[in-house]
């Protein structure tokens, strides 16, 4: 319904076509959830193939609208420290440890982390105390102020900003779910939603008990780590970017 509705198949594939057109290419792609629509092995396959260009490595997360067997049998596993029940992993090998989470609850639309799933979180902060840390997840833990959406957040989130309040080395979390960016602070953190890549949340905030959706520009988040800089979180939008101009050549302002 989505693919027919929003068009979301070809809008995937020109997020890939944007990835591969950036000067300076991710070293991953990160994806947090609503992979496919239905949960299929047949649309986790047309998935797979849309992504397959991405000469990096692609790390998965679940939304509401995956199936947790199909996105094993199809994507199978990833990272590692991996949960026998649940789709969680963590990805070392770079400057900022990546701690993946599962907030699926198969066949409803809201979140959940669970005790298991949160003592399992806890335990990879603690190994690892000195290491910078970007969590993902697809239900964002706080309420964006969107009625309709905020029905389907995340139960467990208060736990959750517990155990993040405990580990300062927790540099980003990242969402998606809600089909905007949306950061807020977060038990000593900042926790942001990424946009969807095909269709976004319209904000009518003079109507939150409504939620209207848009074919407005698409866009992903591009998280960048320096030393001297931390983590910074750009928005990179998807599309046309029109006439690209040269203002500044490395050694002085062009006029």
């Amino acid at each position: 319904m989505a693919d027919r509705e929003y068009r979301t198949a070809p809008y995937l594939q020109r997020a890939v076509d944007h990835l591969l057109a950036m000067p300076a290419r991710p070293d991953a792609v990160l994806i947090t959830g609503d992979c496919v629509d239905a949960g299929t092995v047949e649309e986790y396959e047309r998935f797979r193939e849309l992504i397959r260009p991405l000469p990096m490595p692609v790390y998965c997360i679940l939304g509401n609208h995956d199936d947790r067997d199909n996105f094993r049998r199809v994507l199978g596993d990833q990272g590692t420290q991996a949960m026998d029940d649940f789709v969680q992993y963590v990805v070392d090998g770079w400057p900022v440890r990546l701690i993946a989470l599962d907030t699926n609850i198969p066949g409803q639309g809201r979140g959940l982390l669970c005790e298991k799933r949160l003592r399992w979180l806890d335990d990879r902060l603690t190994e690892a105390p000195d290491r910078p840390a970007l969590i993902l997840l697809h239900h964002p833990p706080f309420p964006i102020g969107l009625q309709p959406l905020d029905s389907l957040g995340l139960e467990g989130a208060e736990a959750f900003g517990e155990i993040v309040g405990r580990h300062p080395n927790v540099e980003r979390i990242v969402a998606g779910h809600v089909h905007c960016m949306t950061q807020r602070r977060f038990h000593g953190t900042l926790a942001v939603t990424c946009p969807s890549t095909a269709h976004q949340v319209y904000l009518d905030l003079l109507h939150p008990e409504k939620l209207f959706m848009a074919m407005q520009p698409p866009a992903c988040l591009l998280h960048v780590w320096e030393e001297d800089t931390g983590l910074l979180t750009h928005l990179s939008p998807i599309g046309d970017p029109g006439p690209v101009l040269m203002v500044h050549d490395g050694e002085r302002w062009v006029p």
